[in-house]
């Protein structure tokens, strides 16, 4: 079988290393991809958000399977038009994709089938909003509701921070993503993701993961696409662990009830509190660096999974799980999430990658006569597999010591709550 995967980070690598790895695959075609990609498929130039040229491009290499990495081509229902050329996809159509393309509706979602989450309110106003606020007082948090590249959502601590917020969506600065705001309560406690396959019947939750999300150690810093992740996450309880199972498939049901044939990856953030587990936020698509840590522990072939999701039979397959644990440590470029540069030649990846148990996953970069340069903010994603979850972060740091390039950066921290237990976080 030809598959063609589209996306261009950490998430499409890791993605792309497991459907490699499969028998049933035959040539991979990754649009746009990476450096790293290079070496495992074949990198091609692709409009991912053209739904028409995707399908087009799909039928003429005779591709049996599209696995859409990305959120932005799945709101834009790229999905849809894979669908409609008869071949199978991996990604909800753009009715799915609301759930992340839209906070207003993913709130409307989970108030309406009793999935527990933060109180909110929704405004299409400046002014409404900040009645809101004066009401409601702070800490609170402002989000756009559109995609906004991961920028749109302020935790602010003042009612001066929310304020500023709300007016900053409503002058333009995410654009349409921005005309309205929706504003919740903030929690406390915790954060953790559960990813799920589901045919739109079947929901197979995979292991929780926790994402670090602060550029700097201690959680200092401003926020970022993620640093680094690990999984599974040992601070939760069966109790919580059951909790999250049982709201993913109650928002698969849900969204059934509402007519919609969600196939894909269904992405729950969390919020560990004391009431128990809450929701945060809804997402399309496998997350990133969360997929760089759940994949690797993942024994079941990866195309059988995603061919069974594509084609509503997910109930026929059953998932086995490797044991170890694992954790990945993003290597990013100096400056990042601000301005960097690019470029740069990077030394030691072949290096790290001979370590057993390791796997370098290629984020931002680009290969040049034999030779990877830097070409983003988050450039590598280093990933280790151990039998405890202190093995697996110290092989990760290890691996990362061998690799370097002008400005490289990590947080040595990934991790380091969870050794110290849930008191950690109070």
């Amino acid at each position: 079988m030809n598959i063609l995967l589209l996306g261009s980070g950490g998430r499409e690598c890791a993605l792309a290393t497991s459907l490699a790895k499969s028998p049933r695959c035959d040539k991979l075609f990754i649009a746009p991809g990476n450096g790293g990609t290079a070496a495992i498929g074949t990198n091609v130039e692709l409009d991912i958000l053209d739904g028409n040229a995707v399908a087009a491009f799909a039928k003429e290499q005779d591709c049996g399977l599209v696995v859409i990495g990305p959120e932005a081509p799945l709101v834009a229902g790229v999905a849809n038009a894979v669908r409609d050329a008869g071949i199978d996809c991996f990604g909800p159509n753009a009715a799915g994709a609301r759930i992340e393309g839209s906070k207003d509706f993913s709130k409307q979602i989970m108030t309406k089938y009793d999935l527990p989450t933060a109180k909110y309110g929704t405004f299409s106003d400046s002014d409404s909003a900040l009645r809101y606020i004066a009401e409601q007082g702070a800490p609170i948090v402002v989000k756009a509701d559109g995609l906004a590249a991961g920028k749109g959502v302020t935790v602010a601590l003042t009612q001066a921070e929310a304020e500023e917020a709300v007016v900053e969506c409503f002058d333009g600065r995410f654009g349409a993503a921005g005309a309205t705001v929706v504003i919740e309560e903030m929690m406390t406690g915790p954060e953790c993701s559960m990813l799920a396959f589901t045919d739109g019947k079947t929901v197979y939750p995979m292991a929780e993961s926790q994402d670090h999300k602060r550029a700097y150690e201690g959680d200092e810093g401003p926020n970022t696409g993620g640093m680094g992740a690990y999984s599974p996450v040992p601070i939760v309880t069966p109790e919580e662990h059951d909790a999250m199972v049982d709201v993913m498939k109650r928002a698969v049901a849900g969204m059934a009830a509402e007519g919609i044939d969600y196939r894909g990856c269904l992405y729950g953030g969390f919020m560990l509190t004391e009431e128990g587990p809450k929701l945060l936020e809804f997402n399309c698509r496998f997350g990133d660096p969360e997929t760089q840590v759940v994949l690797p522990r993942l024994a079941t072939d990866l195309v059988d999974v995603m061919v069974a999701t594509a084609e509503g039979k997910l109930d026929q397959i059953e998932l086995e799980w490797r044991d170890e644990w694992a954790v990945t440590v993003v290597l990013a470029s100096g400056g990042y999430p601000g301005s960097y540069k690019k470029g740069l030649p990077i030394s030691g990846i072949e290096d790290a990658a001979a370590l057993d148990g390791v796997t370098v996953y290629h984020a931002g970069t680009k290969l040049e006569d034999g030779v990877f340069y830097t070409n983003g903010g988050r450039v590598l994603d280093v990933t280790a597999l151990g039998n405890s979850f202190e093995a697996a972060r110290d092989l990760a740091y290890k691996a990362c010591s061998l690799i370097s390039w002008d400005g490289m950066f990590m947080r040595h921290d990934i991790g380091a709550r969870a050794l110290r237990g849930r008191e950690a976080w109070n």
